[in-house]
């Protein structure tokens, strides 16, 4: 499963990729392209040195120590002595609905962030399934995998406000076939650019969940007990929801479960978690659980 998440991965940027060259070509030039890719490093390149500040500060969390939190970190500290990473920074978040997450560019910035709501709904070997699903995106790097996601979707959405730009002012009217697609292909591109880059995204969000939740489950020795925390989890979100802003919406994707309520159709089409029932399925086909 573990090698298949990661083919999987490794083609969705595969893909990303290609969307990048099929939109240097739909705008025309390569100083567009280049000058689009230093944007999106710059701006992604912030969010990923700052992503643990941005995430903890979204969500009000504060630092807590062994006194304040034993069971949390005696927990912690015993997972992350088996990946044999970095004891990360303990966080927690003073809202009562039930959430988790990891966040920093790497094991040795790590921080992982529980909210007081998931420290009281569940209970110690839940919990373990929980952080061990965290800190398995941790040592997955999948901070690192995201921002390179987010600055290749990036690159393409500046592309297409380009491509618009120039059809606007009549960059592009000079164009021929041999050059490249013209300005139906420029059109399809500004309308089906961005959007293709958003699911392929979503995409890789998915892949690194199903991952983490197969890795967190070897690490404990514990399917079963991450499959019954997302049990939990599911309904606990739909009673206590975090209410949506732009503030939250790039560490709602961290999250062990989506923080607000589910929608349906086009809203789930787009979510950054998979099915909670298709994660606990996977879980309890890891312990041969009889379906």
């Amino acid at each position: 499963m573990r090698e298949r998440n990661g083919l999987k991965t490794a083609a969705l940027l595969g893909l990303l990729s290609g969307l990048i060259l099929l939109a240097g070509r739909a705008v025309g030039g390569r100083s567009g392209l280049v000058f689009a890719l230093f944007i999106a490093l710059a701006m992604n390149g912030f969010s990923y040195f700052y992503s643990d500040k941005i995430a903890l500060r979204s969500m009000r969390a504060y630092p807590v120590s062994q006194v304040q939190q034993p069971q949390l970190y005696t927990i912690v500290a015993e997972l992350a002595a088996s990946m044999r990473i970095p004891m990360p920074r303990l966080f927690v978040s003073p809202t009562e609905a039930p959430n988790a997450f990891a966040t920093g560019r790497n094991p040795r910035h790590a921080a992982v962030c529980c909210t007081e709501g998931i420290l009281r709904l569940l209970d110690e070997r839940e919990l373990r399934g929980v952080l061990g699903h965290e800190l398995a995106h941790v040592g997955n790097r999948d901070i690192l995998i995201s921002s390179v996601a987010a600055t290749l979707a990036t690159v393409i959405t500046f592309l297409a406000h380009m491509a618009q730009m120039a059809m606007l002012f009549g960059g592009m009217g000079g164009r021929d076939d041999e050059d490249g697609p013209g300005i139906f292909g420029a059109l399809l591109f500004m309308v089906l650019g961005p959007l293709a880059a958003g699911i392929i995204q979503m995409a890789i969000s998915r892949s690194r969940e199903y991952q983490a939740d197969a890795s967190g489950a070897q690490l404990t020795g514990d399917p079963l007990a991450l499959a019954s925390a997302l049990r939990k989890l599911e309904t606990g979100v739909q009673a206590k929801p975090l209410a949506e802003s732009p503030q939250l919406a790039p560490t709602s994707s961290l999250m062990i479960a989506n923080p607000f309520r589910g929608g349906a159709g086009m809203a789930r089409l787009f979510s950054t978690h998979p099915p909670m029932a298709e994660r606990i399925a996977r879980l309890e086909a890891m312990a041969g659980y009889p379906r």
